[in-house]
């Protein structure tokens, strides 16, 4: 291992601090690195395996399309996307798909969606978008633009103009910033990597009547925290308050870069159209064999109910360590994705789980993320929290 990480640092750009593994394998809930150690892994390659490692079926749909097709471009249907499209309406209720390569193409094929929106009904190039501050949808520049972390954007300014910033669960910071050139709001679901923030449900209800009387866009980020993760299929499912675009990514493959942005009808018949917007790899046969597996086995192996049983298990583990050290002083989150928030940063309890075969991830200097492979089983939690404990003793 020590061998090719060398050569990495010396070949890689370094935009990465990783963790000195080499991982070579996956099976079920568990990594393995190239000597053999085994791994639980509570990150999923960051809420990305919902269906776990080495699936079979979904192993086999893959080769099965690589022996057909991998690619066509645009310009051509293919059956996969046309299919993958029809599954992923249908756990939405969405009606429009665009399909992307990564979660930050989904972000700014949205954003361009909804400025598209605003100048066919103003008829002017002028409209303004409020974002959540602690939010993060993506490192491309429109992506980055509505990310409410400074420190992200300061190196690369000047971001994409007209964007504002709100607190999450503060309807009047969002009120306050909206005028006629209000075009669109954009909010995680539950937000990830600015420390596992649920939007409530009146805050996403205001939103939506906000949106509704004024003719301004309501964007969704379920990129990390949709594909069953909290228990629907998407988070704002629990609520019933539907928004008019949709990002998705992540566990949309299960591995294979893909991802998706999803509007209703009204916003697809009067945003962008051909010309507008393209990609060269999107919506492929292979990324939409893909999609379209994940979906079925979404279904087939009751992903969702097995979250809605574990999520409380996990939730009821996590509260009682924060019950038994003074240091862990919240937990907080939604389903599977959970949060631990210390007094502290989290970074030596990390390594020291990495160290007794424990993969964990924080989410802001000060808290441990809990994004285990939707699969996971009360013992999977049990094992986790054994571990877990052995490294906070020694805090």
């Amino acid at each position: 291992m020590k061998k090719y990480i060398q050569e990495a640092e010396e070949a890689l750009l370094h935009t990465y601090n990783r963790y000195q593994i080499v991982l070579d394998r996956g099976d079920g809930v568990y990594l393995y690195d190239l000597d053999g150690k085994k791994y639980l892994d509570f990150v999923s390659g960051i809420a990305v395996f919902a269906l776990g490692y080495n699936n079979k079926e979904y192993n086999d749909a893959l080769k099965a399309q690589i022996d057909k097709l991998l690619h066509t471009s645009n310009y051509y249907y293919n059956v996969p996307a046309i299919e993958a499209a029809r599954k992923i309406k249908e756990v939405s209720g969405m009606d429009r798909v665009f399909f992307t390569n990564s979660g930050a193409e989904a972000v700014e094929g949205a954003l361009k969606a909804a400025r598209k929106y605003h100048y066919l009904k103003t008829g002017k190039a002028d409209g303004e978008i409020i974002a959540m501050n602690h939010s993060f949808h993506g490192r491309t520049f429109g992506a980055l633009s509505v990310t409410g972390n400074p420190h992200y954007r300061e190196a690369f300014e000047p971001m994409i103009g007209n964007v504002k910033f709100a607190d999450i669960n503060d309807f009047d910071s969002v009120k306050a910033q909206v005028t006629e050139k209000t075009c669109a709001i954009i909010l995680e679901t539950v937000q990830g990597e600015g420390g596992i923030f649920p939007a409530t449900e009146d805050f996403l209800s205001d939103i939506r009547k906000l949106c509704d009387e004024k003719d301004i866009l309501m964007i969704l980020d379920e990129i990390q925290c949709g594909m069953g993760r909290t228990g629907y299929m998407y988070a704002w499912q629990k609520y019933g308050i539907k928004p008019d675009i949709m990002t998705t990514a992540k566990a949309l493959g299960c591995g294979v870069p893909v991802g998706a942005f999803l509007m209703t009808e009204k916003v697809g018949a009067n945003s962008l159209v051909a010309g507008d917007h393209g990609t060269t790899y999107g919506g492929n046969p292979f990324a939409c064999a893909a999609v379209g597996k994940v979906l079925d086995l979404f279904k087939q192996d009751n992903i969702i109910e097995n979250v809605k049983e574990v999520a409380p298990y996990l939730e009821k583990r996590l509260d009682e360590l924060k019950d038994e050290y003074d240091f862990i002083i919240d937990r907080r989150g939604a389903g599977l994705m959970q949060g631990l928030v210390f007094d502290r940063p989290v970074s030596e309890i990390i390594n020291k789980a990495l160290d007794k075969g424990l993969i964990l991830i924080n989410a802001g200097a000060q808290i441990i993320r809990f994004v285990p492979p939707l699969i996971i089983t009360k013992e999977n939690v049990d094992d986790m929290i054994e571990i877990l404990r052995s490294c906070l003793e020694s805090v």
